[in-house]
C-alpha cells in the first residue's frame, strides 16, 4: 500500500511537489514544514505524531 501523496498543506493550502519537505500522520494528514513546526509535530485533526514524509521524484 503506497502512502496517499497530498499536494496542499491542510493547515495552509500551500501547494507541495512531490519532493518538497512536508509532515504526515499514520492518517495521512499532510502539512508542510512551516505548519508543522508552528503545531509542534502534532496533527490537528487526529493528534498523532507528524513525522517527515518520504520523498519521491516526480514521474
Amino acid at each position: 500500500m503506497a502512502l496517499e501523496m497530498r499536494e496542499t498543506c491542510e493547515r495552509c493550502a500551500v501547494s507541495l511537489t512531490a519532493d518538497d519537505p512536508a509532515s504526515i500522520c499514520s492518517y495521512e494528514c499532510t502539512f508542510c514544514a512551516d505548519c508543522t513546526a508552528a503545531m509542534q509535530t502534532d496533527c490537528p485533526n487526529c493528534g498523532g505524531e507528524l513525522v517527515a514524509r518520504p520523498r519521491r521524484k516526480a514521474v
